[in-house]
């Protein structure tokens, strides 16, 4: 029915997200390529869970399952209290709209509608979004865009149309909010801009995340680092804990793999190191 809010329907003391031995393959026959292999971890809320892994682990593809645009082969999967398995179309389609954000790589904006329009689009999809306009500035404010508000984005950079993506994905107040490689077509200065941005949003409005990411030091703005391999989690880093645990030589590790050049894996592994060894 409408006005209704998954949200409310969920404990506060239960996983936002809960994944229970989700496998996905794609082709047929002998061409069957498995992409996830019976993954199983829970977000809980207020989380900023980064996720990591070479090109082709199944990351995407783990996103797309959580925010209800895949299907798993098999497996459970829960988000705000429902199991997207049972859950009607409709009441998918309703729970996306109003309480999952989405954040592309590919910012995907219309290049017809200024920066405002963008953000105004969720609610075309729904009805009882009142104050379309103005919950839309509200968003640009809150990502630092207001005075570009009448842009459209041949004009902007690719930082400004991040931002204003990620303003488009706030304009519901939702509760979840799922990245697919937010920072992969921005240069690193960017890059550390927007995940500092993600950062605050999680901290100031509890926004729980999950961010798939290249981003090196994503790891220090993380509450924890899921990091996925051939389809399946090979380690599993509670961030805060071990820089509580290690303060400085936690930070110094992060440095050394920063500055090593070899990617996330490196910085994990620097991380890893100190905290000794993965769990």
């Amino acid at each position: 029915m409408v006005g209704f809010d998954p949200v409310a329907t969920q404990a506060e003391s239960e996983p936002v997200i809960r994944l229970r031995d989700v496998s996905k393959s794609y082709g047929l026959g002998r061409s069957r390529t498995p992409v996830l292999r019976a993954v199983s971890f829970a977000v809980e809320r207020g989380e900023l869970l980064a996720l990591v892994g070479q090109s082709g682990s199944g990351k995407s593809t783990l996103l797309n399952i959580v925010g209800g645009l895949d299907l798993p082969d098999s497996g459970h999967v829960e988000v705000l209290g429902h199991d997207l398995g049972q859950i009607s179309d409709r009441a998918l389609a309703r729970l996306r709209n109003r309480d999952i954000g989405f954040v592309f790589q590919a910012f995907h904006l219309l290049d017809h509608l200024t920066c405002l329009g963008n953000v105004m689009l969720p609610a075309a999809f729904s009805r009882g979004q009142g104050r379309a306009e103005e919950r839309a500035m509200e968003s640009l404010r809150r990502v630092g865009m207001a005075d570009l508000a009448g842009r459209r984005p041949g004009e902007l950079s690719g930082g400004q149309k991040q931002r204003v993506a990620i303003a488009r994905a706030l304009f519901s107040s939702p509760a979840v909010l799922l990245c697919d490689e937010p920072t992969g077509n921005l240069d690193s200065k960017t890059g550390r801009e927007v995940i500092e941005l993600f950062a605050e949003i999680n901290r100031e409005d509890n926004v729980t995340m999950i961010l798939v990411t290249h981003e090196r030091r994503v790891s220090q703005a993380a509450t924890r680092v899921l990091t996925m391999r051939d389809g399946e989690l090979v380690d599993n880093v509670d961030v805060g804990a071990l820089e509580e645990s290690h303060g400085d030589d936690s930070a110094a590790a992060a440095d050394a793999a920063d500055n090593d050049g070899g990617g996330e894996d490196v910085h994990l592994r620097a991380r890893l190191a100190s905290h000794g060894g993965p769990h």
